[in-house]
């Protein structure tokens, strides 16, 4: 059985874990310790039980974090070399550091990861796919607009983590200063409710079992929004797509 659950979604910080057997991989640590022990216990895990902790880019909601939690509690820690770069001198100090090159799979004990490269303004950022073999899990956020790559990596997965970060009306008539606008808006920055509901329409979906919205926005999103943009291209209720919230993330999802 494979399941995942998420720790919290947003730019306040981010964080999912992915469970296979007795393996754990924590996606991003987004959190100070504190924080992060607290969101583990709500999914009844302990940090000694995580496995590594896999990065998908330096921004500080996904990386904050990742090196106090792992040097306290021992983890090994996978990177691409460009996000390692950016913090050299921190996670050279840490007992474990991997290097992902971008379109090589590893594993890690029962799942395989498999990076893909995305358009975000960061240094070398990456997703990834997670499988036991059989079922397969797609974590898309941070990105600013689709390539044809992620949505051949995308399509037949069993679950789907899909960023729907902005809705483009509420961002233009928001609060936010012009050039943090275009950054949010442009090929380098998140996808809005409408471009991830494009890019769902080009995958194959007829495993889907799971769709989670991730990644909204709280000034410039709303659940519904991003629910009825997703729902739409799915023909589904809305109510099957799920949310990933900053407070709570989302519990255990089992990919059966």
């Amino acid at each position: 059985i494979m399941r995942f659950a998420s720790l919290g979604s947003g730019s306040q910080g981010n964080a999912l874990v992915v469970e296979v057997k007795q393996t754990r991989v924590m996606l991003d640590c987004g959190f100070g310790i504190n924080e992060m022990v607290s969101r583990l216990s709500r999914l009844e895990l302990t940090p000694q039980q995580l496995s590594a902790i896999v990065v998908t880019h330096e921004h500080s909601d996904h990386i904050g974090g990742v090196v106090k939690f792992a040097r306290k509690f021992n983890l090994p820690v996978w990177l691409t070399f460009g996000t390692a770069s950016v913090f050299e001198d921190e996670f050279s100090s840490l007992p474990q550091l991997f290097h992902i090159v971008a379109h090589q799979r590893f594993s890690i004990g029962d799942i395989e990861l498999e990076p893909f490269p995305v358009p975000h303004d960061a240094r070398e950022p990456a997703q990834f796919v997670f499988g036991d073999g059989a079922k397969r899990l797609g974590v898309l956020t941070d990105t600013g607009s689709s390539t044809s790559h992620i949505e051949s990596v995308l399509s037949c997965c069993d679950a789907l983590v899909l960023e729907c970060n902005y809705d483009l009306e509420m961002l233009k008539n928001g609060s936010y200063p012009v050039p943090v606008k275009q950054r949010i808006s442009g090929r380098f920055g998140h996808l809005s409710n409408d471009e991830a509901a494009n890019l769902l329409a080009n995958l194959d979906c007829s495993r889907l079992q799971h769709l989670i919205a991730a990644h909204l926005s709280q000034n410039n999103n709303t659940p519904e929004l991003a629910r009825s943009a997703l729902s739409r291209v799915l023909n589904c209720e809305p109510e099957w797509v799920g949310v990933a919230d900053q407070q709570n993330g989302f519990t255990w999802h089992e990919i059966s």
